[in-house]
């Protein structure tokens, strides 16, 4: 069997590496992949935007199966012109796409169907958006509505912030076409969480929870980021809250869906708050998370492969997909970042120190912004690795995690110190 992942991060080396392991010995290639997915895989030169040359290599290699890691390929229709096309791939239409593709869209379906989520207004005009910062409380959340790689989601503290957001936004075009719109919400107290379900179009299947850390530094500082780490399973989540999950929100998402003459059949991975009232939705996205799939796979004992078939299929509910098998040991996954991230960076820093971590018992190391030249391998984006560590407790893995960290080195190397830390001090309360 031959299957081609889209896409370069450390999301899709991890979906190479657990697709490689299927008892069916599936043959990887990975457009355009890094260094890490050519040491399970065999990379090629496609960029994820380039839909003609993605259909002619899987039509001309007879590829079986085509993931598709980013949500920018998803929301631009890479799913519509390979099933036009007669291929097989993973993933949500582009009108399914809407829900992570446009934040106003995901807003008002949510609203229809009674989904709990913040309080929010949707602007097309900086004027009318000013105008309503000035009669809301402070802070408030200033969401671009379109794809802006993780970063246009931004916290204002006061009135003066927000006139400078909205500016960039709107005026300015920080984000592009993405901020021309914004949606302006209620600031939600609580904590995070991830979750991942494989959706068929009529059913649906959950995966093990995750909490992401999305901020740049220690103590949840600095800019927002497309995820400096994560652990699973979430530490905050509960069978009254999966309870209420499966009621208020993916049910009624399900039914607004089809309600819209819309089938949504791949990876819908809701980001949740956890107030005192319960969960509410901050986001969808229509892809697998990342770096929470860095922390979720490691723990899958499962076959991933004939679950993505079976969400395609609509067959999710079938027995050969009802039972996932997962390892009850916890994992912890720290991002590695160039310095600067997620502002300007540089790239080309050599990387040294990776077989001396994987060496590590219970270590996996998932390349993202790296690459192989000369026989060494380079830094060459933003986010560079993800560290996971599977331990027998949380503290176990976060140990194990920066003990491997501590044995990889380039310069400039920047990543959070306090990934999992919130979830040893709610064991530690929790004991006393």
């Amino acid at each position: 069997m031959k299957i081609l992942i889209v896409g370069s991060g450390g999301r899709e080396h991890a979906l190479a590496w657990k697709l490689k392991q299927s008892p069916r010995g599936p043959r990887i290639f990975c457009a355009p992949g890094n260094a890490g997915t050519a040491e399970v895989g065999e990379n090629i030169a496609i960029a994820t935007s380039d839909f003609g040359a993605l259909v002619r290599f899987a039509k001309q290699n007879r590829v079986d199966l085509t993931v598709v890691g980013p949500d920018d390929p998803l929301a631009a229709g890479v799913v519509d012109l390979f099933t036009t096309e007669g291929l097989r791939i993973f993933g949500p239409t582009k009108v399914a796409a809407q829900l992570e593709s446009s934040k106003i869209f995901a807003k008002e379906l949510m609203r229809e169907q009674g989904i709990p989520t913040a309080h929010a207004g949707t602007f097309e005009r900086s004027d009318d958006a000013l105008r309503f910062c000035e009669r809301t409380r402070f802070p408030i959340v200033i969401k671009a509505d379109g794809l802006a790689l993780g970063k246009g989601v931004i916290i204002a503290g006061d009135l003066a912030a927000a006139r400078s957001i909205i500016d960039q936004m709107m005026n300015q075009d920080r984000f592009g076409e993405a901020g021309r719109r914004v949606l302006i919400e209620e600031f939600l107290r609580g904590t995070e969480c991830s979750l991942h379900a494989l959706v068929d179009g009529a059913n649906y299947r959950l995966l093990q929870t995750a909490r992401d850390h999305k901020r740049a530094l220690d103590g949840d500082a600095g800019s927002n980021t497309g995820g400096m780490g994560a652990f699973s399973p979430a530490n905050n989540w509960s069978a009254a809250l999966e309870d209420q999950f499966h009621e208020k929100i993916m049910r009624p998402l399900l039914r607004g869906l089809q309600e819209k003459k819309i089938t949504f059949r791949g990876l819908l991975y809701p980001g949740l708050m956890i107030c005192a009232d319960g969960a509410r939705v901050l986001e969808f996205n229509c892809r697998f998370g990342d770096p929470e799939t860095q922390a979720i796979l490691p723990r899958m004992k499962s076959d991933l492969l004939p679950l993505l078939e079976a969400t395609i299929d609509g067959k999710i509910n079938s027995p050969e997909a009802k039972l996932i098998e997962w390892d009850q040991r916890p994992a912890v996954a720290v991002v590695l970042a160039s310095g600067g991230y997620p502002g300007k960076y540089e790239m080309g820093k050599l990387i040294s120190g990776l077989d001396e971590a994987a060496k590590l018992g219970g270590v996996h190391i998932f390349h993202a912004g790296t690459k192989r030249a000369n026989g060494e391998i380079l830094t060459a984006g933003g986010r560079v690795l993800a560290v996971t560590a599977l331990g027998s407790t949380i503290e176990t893995a976060r140990a194990r995690a920066y003990e491997a960290i501590s044995r990889i080195h380039f310069e400039d190397c920047h990543y959070r110190r306090d990934i999992a830390l919130s979830a040893i001090a709610a064991n530690i309360g929790n004991s006393l």
